[in-house]
């Protein structure tokens, strides 16, 4: 239990990438941390390891405004980091409905909850730069209009504007992070660095043969997860609130993720990559970088992981899983 000076965090997502990083640093730092999961979504702790068993775990369905009510009244924490919602665009266009109520309202509960029971409590919302949409040129930073064009991007924007409009008329501490690409070794397959990372080191370990992607030349700014959360904690430790593009300012291809990546794995990609026509998605922007200035200005933020040690971390982990795997197949298992 949490001693009476000890500051509490709620952690949406905790079993998430940028969640189980958020609850090991919250952790570390001396906080008690409350981990919100959504019901029948405990099977992943073991990301956590031995943090799963110092922090409070709390079963709430984020779809019930009463239940988002009761936590924030029951707690009053002094902080709440919402990284609980989904982050795989294609997704949005199977289910919109779905994914509105998921990203954007489940935001708003926690706001008026907040308003009504904790006003005090600094909120921090995962916002994205798919808020900007396909047509972004240049550097995108906080004055850049939001123009989405994804059912998840228009989700997005609606609970990022929320942020702000709480922050305006209740003055409450409330703060976007408007995060840019980033990954780590804990990212999901279905993201494309993943999933090359992943292919490479089957590959290597016998147990694939080949990874069919889509356009090897979009670019992308992509940044190390644990650097993104150390931004979030930054954020409700700055003395006002305010929303904060979180980026590299730099963009590297997919094209240069695979040669990343296959060469750490001791491999040559020419011989193991096909790229499909039907993976291309149309409409995507070529280019999305941000220009995270504001955020180094104010909070003293700037990332320390670089492309290179990005990539070839993730690799690492992915080799080892694999050899885990193979190892286990060769025993019969």
């Amino acid at each position: 239990m949490p001693t009476s000076d000890q500051p509490t965090a709620i952690v949406t997502g905790p079993t998430g990438q940028d969640g189980s990083y958020a609850v090991e640093r919250l952790l570390d730092r001396g906080d008690a941390v409350v981990a919100v999961h959504r019901p029948g979504s405990d099977s992943d702790r073991g990301v956590l390891g031995a943090a799963a068993g110092r922090v409070q775990w709390s079963t709430v369905d984020m779809g019930d405004d009463a239940a988002v009510a009761r936590l924030v009244n029951e707690r009053r924490p002094e902080r709440v980091y919402h990284f609980g919602a989904p982050s795989f665009v294609p997704a949005s266009w199977e289910n919109p409905v779905a994914t509105a109520d998921a990203v954007a309202l489940v935001v708003a509960r926690w706001l008026d909850a907040i308003r009504r029971y904790s006003p005090e409590t600094r909120f921090f919302n995962a916002s994205s730069a798919v808020v900007y949409g396909s047509r972004c040129e240049g550097r995108c930073d906080e004055g850049t209009r939001l123009d989405p064009d994804t059912p998840y991007g228009a989700a997005k924007a609606h609970a990022h504007v929320l942020v702000a409009s709480y922050r305006e008329r209740y003055d409450l501490f409330a703060c976007n992070g408007i995060l840019f690409n980033h990954e780590s070794p804990r990212r999901a397959p279905a993201f494309v660095t993943r999933k090359i990372t992943q292919a490479a080191a089957r590959i290597r370990h016998g147990l694939a043969e080949r990874v069919e992607l889509g356009n090897l030349d979009t670019q992308r700014d992509w940044g190390f997860a644990g650097d993104t959360v150390d931004a979030a904690l930054r954020m409700l430790e700055h003395t006002t609130a305010g929303d904060y593009v979180i980026a590299t300012g730099q963009t590297h291809s997919v094209r240069e993720v695979v040669e990343r990546a296959f060469a750490r794995a001791g491999l040559d990609w020419a011989e193991h990559v096909d790229v499909d026509p039907a993976l291309v998605r149309s409409g995507e922007a070529p280019v999305l970088v941000g220009n995270a200035g504001k955020a180094e200005r104010e909070l003293g933020w700037r990332p320390r992981v670089s492309f290179e040690a990005l990539i070839d971390a993730m690799v690492d982990a992915d080799l080892e899983r694999a050899a885990v795997e193979a190892a286990e197949r060769g025993n019969g298992s």
